[in-house]
């Protein structure tokens, strides 16, 4: 079962921060998160294409042509940027205010799955995994940019230390262990490439048949 008031708390920090968050990202996004976006959406297979997690719209440039895709992002005010991200680049694609953890969508759904930087935040990360697996159509596939707590036990120790700072500060887990999260969801995994330093992850998995 959903937990409402954990899901408001994170909606209410990332409310906070949206008219300043691509500002936040800016450097970052420049040096490494656009090219591993780039990465990612190469890894997109299919017509029926579903973003959750969509934030500000920054993977809309990466969107292939002539998909038909869905975007969701349970903060409305980082939705309502979205959605003016997408007049302006005149992008095809459908904006919705929706929970991961409880998509209104029907099962078998989408050929692909896509999230960018999202199962940090999501307050009960298997539950908002096993909807993705529901909507995702048979043998589809579910392509995942992470950000996780690292393998090395030191940086790990740190990264556990300072994670409730910042949860309380921009809503987002840095100690999350994302690729155990989507085997416990029943999604299979087909690769996980290493980005940055152990820390960021493109996770591929697929839907059983």
């Amino acid at each position: 079962m959903v937990d409402g008031k954990a899901t408001a708390a994170v909606r209410r920090r990332y409310d906070r921060n949206a008219a300043v968050y691509d500002l936040m990202e800016g450097a970052v996004e420049r040096l490494l998160f656009s090219g591993w976006r780039k990465v990612q959406w190469s890894r997109v297979q299919g017509k029926h294409i579903l973003e959750v997690g969509v934030g500000t719209g920054k993977n809309f440039s990466y969107y292939p042509e002539n998909a038909d895709i869905t975007a969701i992002d349970f903060s409305p005010k980082m939705l309502k940027i979205a959605i003016s991200r997408a007049e302006k680049q005149k992008v095809n694609v459908r904006l919705q205010q929706m929970d991961v953890q409880s998509l209104e969508f029907p099962d078998n759904m989408f050929t692909t799955v896509v999230s960018t930087f999202v199962f940090c935040s999501v307050p009960d990360p298997v539950s908002g995994l096993r909807e993705i697996r529901r909507v995702c159509q048979p043998g589809g596939k579910v392509v995942m940019l992470e950000h996780v707590l690292s393998a090395n036990r030191i940086l790990a120790a740190l990264m556990n230390i300072a994670n409730p700072l910042v949860v309380r500060l921009v809503g987002a887990n840095i100690n999350r262990k994302t690729v155990e999260n989507v085997e416990k969801s029943g999604l299979v995994i087909e690769k996980v490439t290493e980005l940055g330093a152990g820390i960021v992850k493109l996770i591929e998995a697929r839907k059983p048949e």
